[in-house]
């Protein structure tokens, strides 16, 4: 884990206000924030948000920037989600990134780490902010924490120079790629195990200017897969089977993260559950090894429980959360037609989302 943090510049709101006001694009694709009760429980309505946002005074404070709102229908619960929604969305921010300084995604907190994860590969070259946001109350409820993250999020994305995928929650910045949804009854439902926020919000705005990656050279429109891999992951439990595995690992599965425990340990000593890894692997398929624990990282040398599953063929994960492995995957998969490719480039960093030293 990096060590301690070296903030930037303090930054409170009066030190927003330029010559020309900076412009945001807030794109709603669902999600807590922006639903409405109905007699089936909380539903997406396409018109709430931007009537809600619209009376909002906060909005129109001259030390916040300007600001479109983009209803990207159909809306959904984020427990909907699919990878392409990841595509329309990356598609949303790549068609308008001359247009903008940066952009707010409201999204559903149950997959945002999903969606946050697969656009930090899918957005290759981003140059400007693009911050994730939702809430755990519905703006109907009177103690909604959306509006604070909605009022914040657009200020960060138009001042905070962080030309990340990010994901602002309960007053911190957390990379998108690091991000875990932990909790689902606390406002502080997010946090980032192996890497510290990107920003704190209190007062004082104050950027880890030492973590934030350097822009990238600009997107490229469209952005589109070549094929839709069958990926899957695969929590390992004391009892699992080696039928369950060959069953899940099996034709047409194309990738897989195998969520071990501790530090990337797996029960070895059953050779039959070794085996169906190892028959996976001989098929071409790409399994990567990454840890149960929220914090802490893959080590395949460290056990002989580990080790196994290095000769196996499977690759380590190293710190790697499992929806960022897996949304890797995914994009690595559906962009690479060699599967040997796709394993080597699995290691590396692409987007922040590992660090190489590590684990073995």
């Amino acid at each position: 884990m990096p060590g301690a943090a070296r903030w930037g510049t303090r930054a409170g709101f009066a030190s927003v206000r330029r010559m020309t006001r900076p412009r945001v694009l807030v794109l709603h694709v669902g999600g807590t924030i922006g639903m409405v009760r109905t007699p089936r429980g909380y539903a997406p309505d396409p018109g709430f948000l931007a009537a809600f946002m619209a009376r909002m005074p906060e909005l129109t404070h001259p030390d916040l920037p300007a600001w479109d709102l983009e209803v990207l229908e159909p809306l959904r619960d984020s427990a909907d989600f699919s990878p392409d929604d990841w595509l329309r969305i990356a598609n949303a921010v790549a068609a308008r990134e001359g247009d903008y300084d940066g952009f707010v995604v409201l999204h559903g907190t149950d997959t945002m780490a999903y969606t946050a994860s697969a656009l930090s590969f899918l957005l290759d070259g981003l140059s400007k902010p693009v911050i994730l946001t939702g809430s755990q109350l519905s703006l109907v409820h009177p103690r909604s924490d959306g509006r604070e993250h909605i009022v914040t999020s657009i200020l960060l994305a138009a001042t905070c120079r962080v030309p990340e995928v990010t994901i602002y929650f309960r007053s911190r910045l957390l990379r998108g790629n690091r991000a875990q949804k932990i909790q689902s009854d606390d406002f502080l439902a997010f946090d980032s195990g192996n890497l510290p926020p990107l920003g704190q919000v209190g007062v004082s705005i104050r950027i880890a200017r030492h973590l934030v990656r350097a822009p990238g050279p600009g997107l490229s429109a469209p952005i589109v897969l070549d094929r839709r891999p069958h990926v899957v992951a695969v929590r390992i439990f004391p009892g699992i089977t080696a039928e369950v595995l060959d069953a899940i690992l099996a034709p047409p599965t194309a990738g897989a993260v195998l969520e071990t425990y501790g530090a990337g340990n797996f029960p070895s000593a059953q050779a039959d559950l070794l085996a169906a890894v190892e028959r996976a692997v001989r098929r071409g398929v790409v399994v990567v090894n990454c840890s149960q624990c929220h914090g802490g990282a893959v080590r395949q040398d460290l056990y002989s429980t580990g080790r196994a599953l290095a000769e196996a063929g499977v690759e380590s994960g190293h710190d790697m959360t499992p929806e960022a492995a897996l949304t890797k995957l995914y994009y690595l998969l559906g962009t690479c037609d060699d599967p040997g490719a796709a394993r080597d480039r699995l290691g590396r960093d692409l987007a922040g989302e590992l660090t190489t030293s590590t684990a073995a």
